[in-house]
């Protein structure tokens, strides 16, 4: 009788697939509690918790450059009235919630119309059981471009577009699969739009602004430091002064210069200036 805690432990797989809440699907984990009294009902109770799997878009596949082509043919009444061109870029693979991705893009526009390019965040939802799959696409943030008149050319340099707060990509759940891509589109009127799409990784960890490249291209070169060994810890002490010029020449240069040598120099300023540099200098390091 009375009152008794159990702290209990678990150890969570390092291969969790982050809870996540789809149309056909979910993910979700919770910790449940029974109780066994003798001669009762089994008392339960259930805590649900949330996992984050963990996904560092610093790695040389996530920070890949990513880049398309696409053209179309516009035609109306069988007529044909142009073509339609795309070039896209975005500076790597993986990005985090709150990041702005910097598009780089061409639209070349030789039909006869005006056209409006488009681009947009895509959230691809794959769920799979028993040999059946279902897909559900939505919007997750799009820009609209300024219209091209016909036969002009409209580029990007950079064109911000910022990820909303979204779940992480879930790649490697055997039923349930959530990725996304960066869609450009091009309204064409009078036909169908002209799509050209870039895979995207939402990660969790944020790219290093220091560490990033350096970190992802010392772990495939390393660098040979077997030349440092032969350096001693501290330079060796340059010679004592006495070690080099004996004594006898010491004492010959220390010694004041005769009056009778000097004559008349020695009244003047000029005695001063040879009195201070009288001293014959060390050796350089270097000579010795």
């Amino acid at each position: 009788a009375g009152k008794h805690e159990f702290p209990f432990t678990f150890q969570l797989p390092e291969t969790l697939a982050t809870s996540f809440e789809g149309k056909h699907g979910s993910v979700r984990y919770w910790v449940k509690a029974k109780l066994h009294r003798p001669w009762s009902t089994v008392k339960k109770v259930k805590k649900e918790f949330t996992v984050i799997e963990p996904i560092d878009i610093n790695t040389p596949a996530l920070l890949a450059p990513q880049a398309g082509a696409k053209e179309k043919l516009a035609r109306a009444w069988y007529c044909n009235r142009g073509q339609v061109s795309v070039t896209a870029k975005i500076d790597r693979k993986g990005y985090t919630p709150g990041e702005v991705i910097p598009i780089f893009a061409e639209i070349d526009n030789c039909t006869s119309r005006a056209v409006v390019p488009k681009a947009a965040i895509i959230q691809t939802q794959t769920f799979i059981a028993r040999g059946t799959k279902k897909q559900k696409r939505s919007v997750v943030t799009s820009i609209v471009g300024d219209s091209i008149a016909a036969g002009k050319r409209e580029v990007w340099h950079g064109r911000a577009l910022k990820i909303p707060p979204v779940g992480p990509s879930i790649l490697q759940c055997r039923i349930i699969q959530v990725e996304y891509s960066l869609k450009v589109c091009v309204d064409i009127p009078g036909t169908s739009k002209l799509l050209l799409e870039l895979p995207l990784v939402i990660g969790t960890i944020p790219l290093h602004p220091f560490g990033s490249r350096t970190s992802s291209v010392s772990s495939q070169y390393s660098v040979n430091l077997d030349w440092l060994s032969p350096i001693p810890e501290q330079p060796e002490a340059p010679p004592e002064y006495s070690t080099v010029v004996s004594s006898p020449e010491a004492e010959q240069s220390l010694a004041p210069p005769c009056r009778s040598e000097l004559g008349g120099i020695l009244e003047g300023p000029f005695f001063a200036y040879i009195q201070e540099f009288r001293f014959r200098p060390p050796p350089l390091y270097s000579e010795v």
